[in-house]
């Protein structure tokens, strides 16, 4: 017996990792590296939707629209890393209490 994964084994696969990434950023409201891991682990879990409606439709736009989602999540692990180091500079920390501390 020979079990065939589906369209819906993937989204259920998404909509799980989307339900981790979102209870980490409800439940932790401290530790900005956290929060950023929460909505990186978000962004791949729409990207796997993404290529799996491309593969079960035949499509290539849900792979080149991954693409660009990841260029977005790579510019934002790159902003939110240069906040994390001016914070942790000027506050030695990286509780998300403080960043309204860095206004100027």
């Amino acid at each position: 017996m020979m079990m065939t994964v589906g369209l819906g084994h993937y989204l259920a696969l998404g909509a799980i990792l989307f339900a981790i990434g979102l209870v980490g950023i409800f439940l932790n409201r401290k530790n900005l590296i956290v929060l950023l891991m929460a909505i990186e682990l978000m962004l791949l879990a729409v990207n796997l939707n993404f290529v799996a409606f491309a593969r079960y439709l035949g499509d290539m736009h849900g792979q080149v629209f991954v693409f660009f989602v990841l260029t977005v999540a790579a510019a934002e692990s790159a902003i939110g890393l240069a906040l994390l180091v001016l914070l942790f500079r000027n506050r030695h920390s990286v509780a998300v209490d403080e960043m309204h501390l860095l206004k100027g």
